[in-house]
């Protein structure tokens, strides 16, 4: 009787990405054009670092979390770019795959550096920080690496667009400077999050001339999580729900005699946005402001 060979393992979950992320990026890139290396290759594990490239016109090979980029990112990235998996984890398999010239990354992810500096040239910037408004940082961060793409003039045109945007929306907005803002994401019927000055929306509302009705700290650029009963503590503020509210929590709330009674609900200060990047870059900023000028038109 002959014996059968043992069967042999199937490929894991990781081989197969590796092998599935060398497809496209060969199939993207043919080797004429990867040999001719006309503009430096960047990878993007920072969201924020992201969105900063691509606004210099520089878009990234690779990318960390890009289905749920893809989903809240105010930017669109070529179908070809590379999925990097989690930005806490990214894949180094794949990174080096990629070939980068430079990885983008930020203050969050210094403990993992030194392995994406053994792949190529990290430039990494801090961007959020409790207590400081993120607005500088992010146009000095286009400055950064437009210098390290030896594209200065990307930056200039960057800027000029994003103050061109900002100020057309702080114009269309000018009606609503004298009532402040509640910038607030609800998790459920009792508890949400608000966003501080030192917060990307928060940031974004002060360049547009508007008040932000929360003063008190923030932690990582909102504070959370807040007790509804909280928000009858700034009567006078109109509500921007900085994304959906979740099914359960609205159904809950329809039925509060809390939440109905409170002068914003009841005399309908409040508005919807859509999902949004709370830690994107200039972008996100420009995303933030237009939806914020289509719900309060």
């Amino acid at each position: 009787m002959v014996e059968k060979a043992p069967h042999a393992p199937g490929p894991d979950r990781r081989t197969i990405l590796t092998a599935t992320a060398a497809a496209l990026l060969a199939a993207a890139l043919p080797w004429p054009v990867r040999a001719g290396r006309a503009a430096p290759r960047i990878a993007a594990i920072d969201w924020a670092m992201l969105e900063t490239a691509v606004a210099l016109g520089h878009s990234p090979v690779a990318a960390a979390e890009l289905i749920q980029f893809r989903r809240i990112g105010a930017t669109t990235l070529p179908p070809a770019t590379i999925d990097l998996g989690l930005r806490g984890s990214p894949n180094l398999e794949v990174l080096h795959l990629a070939r980068p010239d430079l990885i983008l990354s930020s203050s969050y992810y210094t403990s993992y550096e030194p392995q994406l500096a053994r792949i190529a040239p990290v430039l990494s910037l801090t961007l959020f920080a409790p207590g400081i408004p993120p607005m500088r940082p992010l146009t000095e961060a286009l400055d950064s690496l437009a210098l390290r793409l030896d594209d200065p003039a990307a930056a200039a045109r960057a800027r000029h667009q994003t103050d061109a945007r900002l100020n057309a929306a702080a114009a269309r907005l000018s009606a609503h400077a004298g009532r402040p803002l509640a910038l607030i994401d609800i998790g459920d019927q009792r508890h949400f999050r608000i966003f501080g000055a030192d917060s990307l929306f928060g940031a974004t509302l002060g360049r547009l001339g508007l008040a932000n009705a929360w003063h008190g700290d923030t932690a990582y650029s909102f504070l959370a999580p807040v007790p509804i009963e909280r928000l009858a503590e700034i009567p006078e503020a109109t509500l921007i729900l900085t994304g959906p509210v979740p099914p359960h929590a609205a159904e809950a709330l329809a039925e509060s005699l809390l939440w109905r009674s409170l002068p914003q609900v009841a005399l309908g200060r409040i508005h919807q946005l859509p999902r949004m990047n709370a830690f994107g870059g200039l972008p996100s900023a420009l995303h933030f402001a237009d939806c914020l000028v289509t719900a309060m038109a």
